[in-house]
Protein backbone atom coordinates (compact mmCIF):
# COMPACT_ATOMS: atom_id res chain seq x y z
CA UNK A 1 0.00 0.00 0.00
CA UNK A 2 1.46 3.32 -1.04
CA UNK A 3 1.22 6.27 1.32
CA UNK A 4 2.39 8.98 -1.07
CA UNK A 5 0.21 8.58 -4.15
CA UNK A 6 1.47 11.44 -6.31
CA UNK A 7 4.95 12.19 -7.58
CA UNK A 8 4.71 15.80 -6.41
CA UNK A 9 3.81 14.82 -2.85
CA UNK A 10 6.50 12.14 -2.73
CA UNK A 11 9.15 14.57 -3.96
CA UNK A 12 7.97 17.23 -1.50
CA UNK A 13 8.24 14.86 1.46
CA UNK A 14 11.66 13.58 0.30
CA UNK A 15 12.91 17.15 -0.19
CA UNK A 16 11.72 18.10 3.30
CA UNK A 17 13.56 15.13 4.81
CA UNK A 18 16.69 16.05 2.83
CA UNK A 19 16.50 19.67 4.03
CA UNK A 20 16.36 18.50 7.65
CA UNK A 21 19.30 16.13 7.14
CA UNK A 22 21.37 18.86 5.44
CA UNK A 23 20.65 21.27 8.29
CA UNK A 24 21.69 18.66 10.86
CA UNK A 25 24.83 17.93 8.87
CA UNK A 26 25.82 21.61 8.89
CA UNK A 27 25.07 21.97 12.60
CA UNK A 28 26.99 18.90 13.74
CA UNK A 29 30.70 19.08 14.39
CA UNK A 30 33.41 19.46 17.01
CA UNK A 31 33.26 23.25 16.73
CA UNK A 32 30.04 24.72 18.09
CA UNK A 33 28.63 27.17 15.55
CA UNK A 34 25.27 28.77 16.28
CA UNK A 35 22.36 27.81 13.99
CA UNK A 36 21.59 31.49 13.49
CA UNK A 37 25.17 32.18 12.41
CA UNK A 38 25.09 29.28 9.93
CA UNK A 39 21.78 30.43 8.46
CA UNK A 40 22.99 34.02 8.07
CA UNK A 41 26.33 32.88 6.62
CA UNK A 42 24.50 30.84 3.98
CA UNK A 43 22.22 33.77 3.19
CA UNK A 44 25.24 36.03 2.86
CA UNK A 45 26.54 33.82 0.04
CA UNK A 46 23.40 34.35 -2.06
CA UNK A 47 23.54 36.88 -4.92
CA UNK A 48 22.42 40.40 -4.02
CA UNK A 49 22.22 39.49 -0.30
CA UNK A 50 24.56 41.01 2.27
CA UNK A 51 24.20 40.23 5.96
CA UNK A 52 26.60 39.94 8.85
CA UNK A 53 26.51 36.38 10.20
CA UNK A 54 28.60 37.27 13.22
CA UNK A 55 30.99 34.35 12.72
CA UNK A 56 34.72 34.48 13.24
CA UNK A 57 37.03 33.78 10.29
CA UNK A 58 37.80 30.38 11.81
CA UNK A 59 34.11 29.52 12.05
CA UNK A 60 33.57 30.70 8.47
CA UNK A 61 36.42 28.44 7.35
CA UNK A 62 35.02 25.42 9.19
CA UNK A 63 31.57 25.97 7.74
CA UNK A 64 32.45 26.61 4.11
CA UNK A 65 35.65 24.60 3.73
CA UNK A 66 34.67 21.53 5.74
CA UNK A 67 30.98 21.14 6.51
CA UNK A 68 29.31 22.51 3.37
CA UNK A 69 31.37 20.49 0.86
CA UNK A 70 31.04 17.42 3.07
CA UNK A 71 27.23 17.45 3.14
CA UNK A 72 27.14 18.23 -0.59
CA UNK A 73 29.40 15.29 -1.39
CA UNK A 74 27.37 12.98 0.85
CA UNK A 75 24.14 14.15 -0.78
CA UNK A 76 25.42 13.70 -4.32
CA UNK A 77 27.03 10.31 -3.63
CA UNK A 78 23.91 9.02 -1.88
CA UNK A 79 21.62 10.32 -4.60
CA UNK A 80 23.74 8.81 -7.37
CA UNK A 81 23.98 5.39 -5.72
CA UNK A 82 20.24 5.30 -5.08
CA UNK A 83 19.17 6.35 -8.59
CA UNK A 84 21.76 3.99 -10.09
CA UNK A 85 20.31 1.13 -8.04
CA UNK A 86 16.80 1.96 -9.27
CA UNK A 87 18.10 2.11 -12.84
CA UNK A 88 19.83 -1.27 -12.59
CA UNK A 89 16.68 -2.81 -11.10
CA UNK A 90 14.69 -1.50 -14.05
CA UNK A 91 17.19 -2.68 -16.66
CA UNK A 92 17.49 -6.20 -15.27
CA UNK A 93 13.92 -6.38 -13.97
CA UNK A 94 15.47 -7.64 -10.77
CA UNK A 95 14.61 -6.21 -7.32
CA UNK A 96 18.01 -7.24 -5.95
CA UNK A 97 20.12 -5.37 -8.52
CA UNK A 98 22.42 -2.88 -6.82
CA UNK A 99 25.67 -1.10 -7.79
CA UNK A 100 27.55 -2.89 -5.02
CA UNK A 101 26.05 -6.35 -5.49
CA UNK A 102 26.31 -6.28 -9.30
CA UNK A 103 30.05 -5.66 -9.30
CA UNK A 104 29.82 -2.06 -10.53
CA UNK A 105 31.26 -0.57 -7.36
CA UNK A 106 33.97 -3.24 -7.14
CA UNK A 107 34.95 -2.69 -10.77
CA UNK A 108 35.12 1.06 -10.26
CA UNK A 109 37.07 0.55 -7.05
CA UNK A 110 39.63 -1.65 -8.77
CA UNK A 111 40.27 0.72 -11.66
CA UNK A 112 40.50 3.75 -9.34
CA UNK A 113 42.98 1.85 -7.17
CA UNK A 114 45.05 1.03 -10.26
CA UNK A 115 45.10 4.71 -11.22
CA UNK A 116 46.05 5.85 -7.72
CA UNK A 117 48.77 3.22 -7.28
CA UNK A 118 50.42 3.50 -10.70
CA UNK A 119 49.83 7.17 -11.52
CA UNK A 120 50.13 8.56 -8.01
CA UNK A 121 50.46 12.33 -8.01
CA UNK A 122 49.70 12.53 -11.74
CA UNK A 123 46.04 11.62 -11.14
CA UNK A 124 43.78 14.35 -12.52
CA UNK A 125 40.12 15.24 -12.41
CA UNK A 126 39.54 13.31 -15.65
CA UNK A 127 41.57 10.14 -15.02
CA UNK A 128 39.74 9.00 -11.88
CA UNK A 129 36.13 9.29 -13.16
CA UNK A 130 37.02 7.74 -16.53
CA UNK A 131 38.78 4.84 -14.83
CA UNK A 132 35.86 4.37 -12.44
CA UNK A 133 33.35 4.43 -15.29
CA UNK A 134 35.18 1.80 -17.33
CA UNK A 135 35.54 -0.39 -14.26
CA UNK A 136 31.87 -0.06 -13.34
CA UNK A 137 30.75 -1.02 -16.85
CA UNK A 138 33.13 -3.96 -16.92
CA UNK A 139 31.99 -5.22 -13.52
CA UNK A 140 28.29 -5.10 -14.40
CA UNK A 141 28.72 -6.74 -17.80
CA UNK A 142 30.88 -9.48 -16.30
CA UNK A 143 28.30 -10.18 -13.57
CA UNK A 144 25.45 -10.18 -16.09
CA UNK A 145 27.29 -12.51 -18.48
CA UNK A 146 28.14 -14.90 -15.66
CA UNK A 147 24.58 -14.84 -14.32
CA UNK A 148 23.10 -15.37 -17.77
CA UNK A 149 25.39 -18.30 -18.54
CA UNK A 150 24.50 -19.92 -15.21
CA UNK A 151 20.77 -19.32 -15.57
CA UNK A 152 18.18 -19.57 -18.26
CA UNK A 153 16.65 -17.21 -20.79
CA UNK A 154 17.48 -13.56 -21.29
CA UNK A 155 18.15 -11.90 -24.56
CA UNK A 156 20.39 -8.89 -24.74
CA UNK A 157 21.16 -6.57 -21.89
CA UNK A 158 18.53 -6.93 -19.22
CA UNK A 159 16.59 -9.56 -21.10
CA UNK A 160 14.69 -10.82 -18.11
CA UNK A 161 15.87 -12.02 -14.79
CA UNK A 162 18.94 -13.70 -16.21
CA UNK A 163 18.32 -16.99 -14.43
CA UNK A 164 16.45 -15.46 -11.54
CA UNK A 165 17.15 -12.88 -8.89
CA UNK A 166 19.35 -15.19 -6.85
CA UNK A 167 21.46 -16.19 -9.86
CA UNK A 168 22.27 -12.61 -10.81
CA UNK A 169 23.07 -11.69 -7.22
CA UNK A 170 25.35 -14.71 -6.79
CA UNK A 171 27.11 -13.82 -10.03
CA UNK A 172 27.55 -10.26 -8.77
CA UNK A 173 28.93 -11.50 -5.45
CA UNK A 174 31.40 -13.76 -7.28
CA UNK A 175 32.55 -10.91 -9.55
CA UNK A 176 32.81 -8.53 -6.60
CA UNK A 177 34.92 -11.02 -4.64
CA UNK A 178 37.21 -11.61 -7.61
CA UNK A 179 37.70 -7.91 -8.36
CA UNK A 180 38.21 -7.14 -4.67
CA UNK A 181 40.91 -9.82 -4.49
CA UNK A 182 42.74 -8.19 -7.41
CA UNK A 183 42.35 -4.79 -5.76
CA UNK A 184 43.85 -6.12 -2.52
CA UNK A 185 46.82 -7.52 -4.43
CA UNK A 186 47.38 -4.18 -6.18
CA UNK A 187 47.24 -2.35 -2.86
CA UNK A 188 50.09 -4.46 -1.53
CA UNK A 189 52.30 -3.24 -4.35
CA UNK A 190 52.35 0.21 -2.80
CA UNK A 191 52.11 -0.12 0.96
CA UNK A 192 52.61 3.60 1.56
CA UNK A 193 49.24 4.25 -0.12
CA UNK A 194 47.51 1.47 1.82
CA UNK A 195 46.01 3.58 4.60
CA UNK A 196 44.59 6.17 2.19
CA UNK A 197 43.12 3.49 -0.10
CA UNK A 198 41.74 1.52 2.85
CA UNK A 199 39.96 4.60 4.21
CA UNK A 200 38.53 5.24 0.75
CA UNK A 201 37.34 1.62 0.43
CA UNK A 202 35.30 1.94 3.65
CA UNK A 203 33.65 5.10 2.37
CA UNK A 204 34.74 8.69 2.87
CA UNK A 205 32.77 11.81 1.99
CA UNK A 206 35.08 14.21 3.78
CA UNK A 207 36.57 15.73 0.63
CA UNK A 208 36.72 19.37 -0.34
CA UNK A 209 35.34 21.60 -3.06
CA UNK A 210 37.59 19.99 -5.68
CA UNK A 211 35.64 16.74 -5.20
CA UNK A 212 32.34 18.60 -5.47
CA UNK A 213 33.32 20.14 -8.81
CA UNK A 214 34.76 16.85 -10.04
CA UNK A 215 31.58 14.86 -9.43
CA UNK A 216 29.06 17.57 -10.40
CA UNK A 217 29.11 17.27 -14.23
CA UNK A 218 29.00 13.46 -14.20
CA UNK A 219 26.22 13.53 -11.62
CA UNK A 220 24.20 15.97 -13.72
CA UNK A 221 24.52 13.99 -16.96
CA UNK A 222 23.78 10.57 -15.46
CA UNK A 223 20.86 11.81 -13.35
CA UNK A 224 19.18 13.65 -16.23
CA UNK A 225 19.52 10.64 -18.55
CA UNK A 226 18.04 8.28 -15.96
CA UNK A 227 15.16 10.62 -15.16
CA UNK A 228 14.32 10.93 -18.85
CA UNK A 229 14.00 7.14 -19.11
CA UNK A 230 11.50 6.65 -16.29
CA UNK A 231 8.55 6.06 -18.63
CA UNK A 232 10.59 3.67 -20.79
CA UNK A 233 11.51 1.60 -17.73
CA UNK A 234 7.82 1.43 -16.82
CA UNK A 235 7.09 0.01 -20.26
CA UNK A 236 9.98 -2.45 -20.05
CA UNK A 237 8.77 -3.66 -16.66
CA UNK A 238 5.54 -4.86 -18.28
CA UNK A 239 7.37 -7.18 -20.65
CA UNK A 240 9.46 -7.42 -23.80
CA UNK A 241 6.58 -8.08 -26.19
CA UNK A 242 4.53 -5.16 -24.90
CA UNK A 243 7.53 -2.84 -25.25
CA UNK A 244 8.10 -3.92 -28.85
CA UNK A 245 4.40 -3.54 -29.70
CA UNK A 246 4.57 0.08 -28.51
CA UNK A 247 7.51 0.76 -30.83
CA UNK A 248 10.15 0.87 -28.10
CA UNK A 249 13.70 -0.15 -29.03
CA UNK A 250 14.21 -2.18 -25.84
CA UNK A 251 17.87 -3.09 -26.27
CA UNK A 252 18.92 0.50 -26.98
CA UNK A 253 16.89 1.87 -24.07
CA UNK A 254 18.39 -0.66 -21.69
CA UNK A 255 21.92 0.07 -22.86
CA UNK A 256 21.44 3.82 -22.34
CA UNK A 257 20.08 3.27 -18.83
CA UNK A 258 22.89 0.80 -18.08
CA UNK A 259 25.53 3.31 -19.17
CA UNK A 260 23.91 6.15 -17.21
CA UNK A 261 23.58 4.04 -14.06
CA UNK A 262 27.21 2.93 -14.38
CA UNK A 263 28.32 6.56 -14.84
CA UNK A 264 26.39 7.51 -11.69
CA UNK A 265 28.00 4.63 -9.79
CA UNK A 266 31.46 5.48 -11.07
CA UNK A 267 31.09 9.13 -10.07
CA UNK A 268 29.96 8.17 -6.59
CA UNK A 269 32.76 5.63 -6.13
CA UNK A 270 35.44 7.98 -7.47
CA UNK A 271 34.61 10.53 -4.76
CA UNK A 272 33.04 8.58 -1.90
CA UNK A 273 34.62 5.14 -2.11
CA UNK A 274 32.83 1.80 -1.83
CA UNK A 275 29.60 2.49 0.05
CA UNK A 276 27.27 -0.49 0.00
CA UNK A 277 23.50 -1.01 0.10
CA UNK A 278 22.34 2.54 -0.65
CA UNK A 279 21.19 1.44 -4.09
CA UNK A 280 19.01 -1.34 -2.74
CA UNK A 281 17.65 0.19 0.48
CA UNK A 282 16.41 3.52 -0.85
CA UNK A 283 14.58 2.40 -4.03
CA UNK A 284 12.74 -0.31 -2.10
CA UNK A 285 11.62 2.11 0.59
CA UNK A 286 10.49 4.52 -2.12
CA UNK A 287 8.45 1.81 -3.83
CA UNK A 288 6.72 0.92 -0.58
CA UNK A 289 5.85 4.55 0.14
CA UNK A 290 5.28 6.11 -3.28
CA UNK A 291 4.48 3.33 -5.76
CA UNK A 292 6.26 1.24 -8.37
CA UNK A 293 6.32 3.61 -11.36
CA UNK A 294 9.88 4.52 -12.30
CA UNK A 295 8.69 8.05 -13.06
CA UNK A 296 8.30 8.33 -9.29
CA UNK A 297 10.94 5.87 -8.11
CA UNK A 298 13.88 7.48 -9.96
CA UNK A 299 13.56 11.12 -8.80
CA UNK A 300 12.42 10.26 -5.26
CA UNK A 301 15.24 7.70 -4.94
CA UNK A 302 17.78 10.39 -5.84
CA UNK A 303 16.46 12.81 -3.21
CA UNK A 304 15.92 10.04 -0.67
CA UNK A 305 19.39 8.61 -1.28
CA UNK A 306 20.90 12.03 -0.70
CA UNK A 307 19.07 12.33 2.62
CA UNK A 308 19.97 8.76 3.62
CA UNK A 309 23.72 9.21 3.11
CA UNK A 310 23.84 12.65 4.75
CA UNK A 311 22.16 11.08 7.77
CA UNK A 312 24.51 8.09 7.67
CA UNK A 313 27.49 10.47 7.60
CA UNK A 314 26.01 12.35 10.54
CA UNK A 315 25.83 9.10 12.51
CA UNK A 316 29.36 8.16 11.44
CA UNK A 317 30.67 11.46 12.77
CA UNK A 318 28.74 11.25 16.05
CA UNK A 319 28.98 7.66 17.31
CA UNK A 320 32.70 7.72 18.14
CA UNK A 321 33.22 11.50 18.30
CA UNK A 322 35.75 13.05 18.07
CA UNK A 323 36.84 10.02 15.98
CA UNK A 324 34.85 9.06 12.89
CA UNK A 325 33.29 5.74 11.96
CA UNK A 326 33.63 4.86 8.24
CA UNK A 327 30.36 5.69 6.54
CA UNK A 328 30.34 2.34 4.76
CA UNK A 329 30.07 0.64 8.16
CA UNK A 330 26.92 2.61 8.94
CA UNK A 331 25.23 1.80 5.63
CA UNK A 332 26.18 -1.88 6.04
CA UNK A 333 24.56 -2.00 9.50
CA UNK A 334 21.33 -0.77 7.92
CA UNK A 335 21.62 -2.42 4.52
CA UNK A 336 22.65 -5.98 5.37
CA UNK A 337 19.49 -6.85 7.37
CA UNK A 338 17.40 -4.96 4.81
CA UNK A 339 18.92 -6.99 1.97
CA UNK A 340 18.09 -10.25 3.75
CA UNK A 341 14.51 -9.05 4.15
CA UNK A 342 14.23 -8.13 0.46
CA UNK A 343 15.77 -11.47 -0.55
CA UNK A 344 13.21 -13.37 1.53
CA UNK A 345 10.37 -11.31 0.03
CA UNK A 346 11.64 -11.95 -3.51
CA UNK A 347 11.89 -15.69 -2.93
CA UNK A 348 8.38 -15.74 -1.44
CA UNK A 349 7.02 -14.01 -4.56
CA UNK A 350 8.86 -16.37 -6.93
CA UNK A 351 7.55 -19.44 -5.12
Amino acid sequence: MTLLRSRGLALLVAAAVLAVCLALGLLTGAAGISPRGIALALLDRLPFVSVDPGLTPAEQGILFQLRVPRVLIAAMVGGLLAIAGAGYQGVFRNPLADPYLLGAAAGAGLTVTLVVVFLGGRVGVIAVPVAAFSGAIGGVLLAYALGRSAGRGGGGVGGGAGGGAATLVLAGVAVTSFLTAIQTFVQQLKVEELQRIYAWILGDVGGGWEDVWMIAPYALVSTVVLLLHGRLLDVLSVGEEEAVSLGLHAARARMIVLLAASLATASAVAVGGLIAFVGIVVPHVVRRLAGWSYRIVLPVSFVGGAAFLVLADLIARSVLAPAELPIGVVTAFVGAPFFVMVLRMSRAVNT
